[in-house]
């Protein structure tokens, strides 16, 4: 799961979209960040939250961090302090018994605010499953790409320090960098000179796994594999959610995953015109299943973690850094996560996509989070010390 010029991880982008215009649309805005020190006696619900799991994803974190120059920045916007900072916490973990100890002994928290305001925007995303073959036949009509060989990624932050982690993608024609054709002209005409790896049973689902960015695929040879993000066209997104909002079909405050599957369910003659109204267009690799408990792999590097792994705006945030988040709503959820995905909707310093994993539970959990709450970092105990009582970065 990459970040990119859209979001391809963020299942609610469509709430996002869809709130855009409404009570909520200050809650993604980008601000300045702040930090303020606090206690963890202050964090709601911390002394409910289980960070079990959240001491396992950083331990599979710190295997990444350790391979860093010490001196290496850990980035956001400067409070992350280096790779050497991290490194007695990441010797600690390995052995650590207690994960709530082990935090508590060993960090710092900080309240984490856009500005003045400390409410932000919290979504969920999931690893979906697709039915595929090898072979197209009967109902295995839809091709699952894999990256044309003149696909060409352009890492933004090569060319302006501020634009880190940012890229463009698209294909020479002669000098100039063009997007590749938009998914309409794709659905229509297919991509030539791209492998095909599969072909999808359900075009739905297949659209639904390309917003989220990986997943796995149940081949009907009876295997199954995962399929993880490769690259992209390079064409704007554009959430469905939204086009169905602008067009009468769906209502404000209404619209999820599941709201969607319905409508376009319902309206066979219309879904395909409405997906084609996102032009992007991912395309995947192949990789091993692997442990079945865990997800892909993340913008860090490693596999993520159910309700232990989070997608933050790298440019405010330190990607490897605990984050506690406490939000509220229908299924509020208090939980510790550790920073290991990235996102092109995931923008501001308190702006979270919690990874809840595999299955129905976690699709159904994921697909309606779209909720208000606060945001805590919790950095190393000596470099809290070095930071001091708080921080703040210019917008």
């Amino acid at each position: 799961m990459k970040a990119g010029w859209a979001r391809w991880l963020i299942l609610l982008s469509f709430v996002l979209a869809a709130l855009a215009g409404g009570a909520l649309w200050w809650l993604s805005r980008p601000g300045s960040l702040r930090l303020a020190r606090t206690a963890f006696a202050d964090l709601p619900g911390w002394d409910r939250a289980p960070p079990a799991a959240a001491l396992a994803s950083f331990r599979r974190a710190c295997a990444v961090l350790n391979r860093r120059a010490a001196d290496a920045p850990m980035g956001g916007a400067g409070y992350g302090g280096t790779a050497g900072d991290w490194r007695p916490v990441c010797a600690g973990a390995v052995h650590a018994g207690d994960a709530k100890v082990f935090f508590t002994r060993n960090f710092t928290p900080y309240a984490v605010r856009a500005g003045h305001v400390a409410d932000g925007l919290f979504t969920g995303y999931y690893e979906p499953e697709i039915a595929a073959s090898r072979t197209r036949h009967g109902a295995f009509q839809t091709p699952v790409y894999g990256p044309p060989p003149d696909l060409v990624r352009a890492d933004l932050g090569l060319f302006d320090e501020k634009l880190a982690g940012e890229h463009i993608s698209g294909r020479l024609d002669g000098h100039r960098l063009v997007p590749y054709p938009a998914r309409a002209a794709i659905d229509a005409d297919g991509i030539s000179n791209a492998p095909v790896l599969m072909y999808a049973k359900d075009p739905f689902a297949f659209f639904f796994l390309q917003i989220q960015g990986s997943g796995r695929a149940r081949l009907d040879d009876g295997s199954t594999v995962r399929i993880a993000y490769a690259g992209e066209n390079g064409r704007p997104y554009t959430a469905i959610g939204r086009t169905l909002l602008r067009e009468g079909a769906l209502e404000k405050g209404k619209v999820s995953l599941q709201s969607i599957r319905a409508w376009l369910a319902a309206h066979p003659g219309e879904a395909q015109r409405v997906l084609e109204t996102n032009q992007s267009y991912v395309f995947f690799e192949e990789k091993p299943l692997g442990d079945t408990g865990l997800g892909s792999q993340g913008t860090l590097g490693v596999p993520l973690t159910p309700l232990g792994s989070l997608a933050v705006d790298r440019r405010r945030n330190v990607l490897g850094a605990p984050y506690y988040v406490a939000a509220s709503g229908p299924d509020p959820v208090h939980a510790l996560l550790i920073a290991e995905d990235t996102g092109g909707a995931i923008r501001g310093p308190v702006r979270g996509d919690i990874f809840f994993g595999f299955g129905p539970e976690a699709e159904q959990r994921a697909g309606k989070l779209a909720a208000t709450g606060q945001m805590f970092v919790l950095l190393p105990n000596a470099l809290a010390a070095r930071l001091g009582a708080s921080f703040e970065a210019p917008p």
